[in-house]
């Protein structure tokens, strides 16, 4: 018993808890031939976080505040296996969740005197979700439906028996912070920040709730998320059961597709649960960065960013992070099954690479 509540003390210590520096940007030129895959997103003032009728906002999504975003193209989906698949092969590139776990690293991010659990148990892998969960004693206990699962990694994203062969066009998911900051080296890309995102998710919108407007009755038409009873009922709704081929639902008013649901999406700010909270919002803030260090009282012990739009598995019961302004942290080293990622590019970065 002792060994199980340490490795879930280890491994979902390290992932998100549902409850709880770019360039400056260029001007759209209509002569500029936008890049294989991307969307235009224009300049623009909004509102960043929690929206006033929102009646699933959490604190850490206010006050909400008028932002200034410069114009930047995005993925149009998230990156998808194929195109991970592009990046290793050209690379040679060994992801977090294959390489051999270093525990005098890890122990540094736990709390002091965490045993060191059998190395049969530190080996590589990835967190899943628990398909065959029928009961919840207490929805603050995520190790009742997440698993570490050894082996599982991009390539083999329920465990080592299982493949994504024939899922090109799925997000590629069990990737952690480096892994997704080497694609985007490799790419000659970025990630967006958290800014960023929300500009691109409200597409021509800008003061809304869902990428489509305000109607929360049109969520399964629109996103993968979870129906039923969370996490052991899933009524599938919405088509999907779990994890779905990008372009699956309808894009927003600007092209982009499952900016909501799906999976997560990381971002370049740290998160930091007070970080709206002690903003000066007298003025509209100028393509803002994010916080200038972590804070996740659940997890003080790792550095986490913020990681954006929900997932298969949102749902209104638990964490309702089907929403724009919904934020949450993800540690920098953590990957699962149900978060990804999409890149930027900006004008600036156009005129300086070869694309």
């Amino acid at each position: 018993m002792r060994l199980f509540k340490t490795i879930f003390l280890l491994f979902i210590i390290i992932f998100v808890n549902c409850k709880g520096e770019p360039n400056k940007l260029g001007q759209h030129s209509t002569m500029m031939k936008p890049p294989n895959g991307m969307i235009w997103v224009e300049s623009k003032t909004f509102l960043q976080g929690a929206k006033q009728d929102d009646k699933f906002a959490m604190n850490r999504e206010r006050p909400s505040h008028y932002v200034t975003v410069d114009g930047f193209y995005i993925d149009e989906t998230e990156v998808t296996n194929a195109q991970f698949k592009s990046f290793i092969k050209a690379t040679n590139y060994i992801t977090v969740a294959e390489r051999p776990i270093n525990w005098e690293l890890m122990k540094k991010e736990l709390p002091p005197n965490t045993p060191k659990p059998h190395d049969s148990v530190l080996q590589p892998g990835s967190l899943v979700f628990n398909k065959n969960v029928r009961s919840v004693v207490n929805m603050q206990n995520y190790g009742q439906w997440w698993t570490w699962m050894i082996g599982a990694n991009w390539k083999h994203p329920f465990g080592p028996e299982s493949s994504i062969e024939g899922k090109d066009n799925y997000p590629v998911v069990h990737v952690a912070l480096e892994d997704a900051l080497a694609y985007c080296k490799w790419a000659n890309r970025r990630l967006p920040t958290e800014a960023e995102w929300e500009s691109a998710a409200l597409g021509k919108n800008k003061n809304t709730i869902y990428t489509w407007g305000n109607d929360s009755s049109l969520l399964n038409k629109n996103a993968n998320t979870w129906q039923g009873k969370f996490p052991n009922k899933n009524e599938s709704k919405d088509g999907f059961a779990f994890i779905s081929p990008v372009k699956s639902y309808s894009p927003n008013s600007i092209g982009l597709y499952d900016m909501i649901g799906n999976v997560w999406e990381i971002t370049t700010d740290l998160f930091n649960i007070k970080y709206y909270s002690d903003l000066d919002t007298s003025e509209p803030l100028n393509n803002p960065q994010g916080a200038s260090n972590s804070l996740n009282l659940n997890n003080p012990y790792q550095t986490e960013n913020v990681m954006k739009g929900g997932s298969f598995l949102c749902h209104q019961s638990y964490c309702a992070s089907f929403r724009i302004s919904a934020r949450m942290g993800v540690a920098q080293d953590s990957g699962s099954d149900h978060m990804g990622f999409r890149t930027v590019v900006t004008k600036d970065m156009l005129n300086n690479k070869n694309f």
